[in-house]
């Protein structure tokens, strides 16, 4: 575990990077002040890069949308790698025709439109379809109302033994410095111990979320893991998930883990980064949390 004063000196020593998006790019106020600087640099140094994301609210092209009205331009739509890309690829394979309930907005829904398959929010489940729901999907902790529809939830997985799958595996997410919000992954963590059953996660720390976009970019060039690292700024979903499929890492001070408790956390976790920096800007930093 190396303390690392400029993240451009890490960018030097690797092929691609595979960035978190929350508390590495963004927070809840906008960008990283001058993490544009560090695109700017990857691109000049012909590196390649993407955002690896347990974010399944919005389709790769709204959150390349969102980011460009934010001022970066550098993530388009092909550099997004989300878990929710997993659950579609699920669904094609192992789910061939019925309804695929959900819990989440309408936008997350795009995850999950399938040929032959009909999708339909939780709150739209009643005894005329029920029998038909051969999958149910958890996509984002919004658009839905928390009481009637996680009640009905909870009934739709006592009555059909269908699979559950969790497209974010995060449990909380920050809402500002002092305050987190809980994310459809506790949220399916809750009901998963009410109703028994296990269900299927998607999303770092699993490895196939790794594994997924390590695919995806062997299927155009040759690459070993060796040549790729990975920043996030939590140890239990970024690094814990990066180590675990045999990548280097970063964790980031500018997000979840603060420089004050990393060390605490790391030796608490047992969960160790290949390098600390403060974060992903390059250059003399204004950490704007």
């Amino acid at each position: 575990m190396k303390r690392i004063d400029d993240f451009k000196s890490i960018i030097d020593h690797y092929e691609i990077i595979f960035f978190d998006a929350f508390g590495v790019i963004k927070n809840y106020k906008g960008l990283l002040p001058g993490i544009e600087k560090t695109f700017r640099y990857l691109k000049e140094q012909g590196k390649e890069y993407y955002v690896v994301t347990n974010d399944a609210s919005r389709s790769p092209a709204q959150l390349a949308a969102s980011y460009h009205e934010m001022g970066l331009d550098a993530i388009t739509a092909d550099r997004i790698i989300s878990s929710g890309m997993l659950t579609k690829e699920y669904l094609d394979l192992k789910v061939d025709e019925g309804i695929v309930a959900y819990l989440g907005t309408k936008s997350s829904a795009h995850y999950i439109d399938s040929e032959g398959l009909h999708t339909l929010p939780v709150s739209s489940i009643d005894e005329s379809n029920i029998d038909k729901v051969n999958a149910l999907a958890f996509l984002d902790d919004e658009g839905f109302d928390w009481c009637n529809d996680l009640n009905k939830t909870v009934n739709l997985l006592r009555k059909r033994a269908i699979p559950a799958i969790v497209a974010n595996t995060d449990h909380a997410y920050p809402l500002n410095i002092n305050d987190i919000a809980i994310a459809i992954g506790g949220v399916a963590s809750m009901i998963e111990t009410i109703v028994g059953k296990k269900f299927i996660r998607f999303g770092k720390p699993d490895s196939q979320m790794f594994m997924f976009a390590y695919d995806l970019i062997r299927e155009y060039r040759s690459i070993n893991k060796k040549q790729i690292v990975m920043v996030g700024d939590t140890l239990q979903t970024d690094i814990l998930g990066g180590n675990k499929f045999g990548l280097d890492t970063v964790l980031v001070l500018s997000g979840n883990t603060r420089s004050a408790d990393a060390e605490n956390r790391i030796n608490a976790t047992g969960i160790l980064p290949t390098y600390i920096c403060d974060s992903a800007v390059i250059g003399p930093i204004e950490l704007d949390l």
